[in-house]
């Protein structure tokens, strides 16, 4: 099992204990998720931080 399906993983469990306490249950499900998709990605190194900063700065684009 790769880093990006732990940090889902730890999202999704995360997000689970948010649905318990809030209505907005989905919402937190999706960004949870995502967040940990991403920082599995970072930890695997597959995704380099420097990059994405320069693509949103616009200093770099993404193709």
């Amino acid at each position: 099992m790769n880093l990006t399906v732990v940090g889902i993983a730890v999202g999704t469990v995360l997000a689970f204990a948010a649905l318990i306490f809030n209505f907005w249950g989905f919402l937190l499900v999706s960004l949870f998720m995502v967040i940990g998709a991403f920082l599995g990605r970072v930890a695997e190194g597959k995704l380099d931080l420097r990059s994405v900063r320069d693509a949103l700065t616009g200093r770099r684009s993404s193709s």
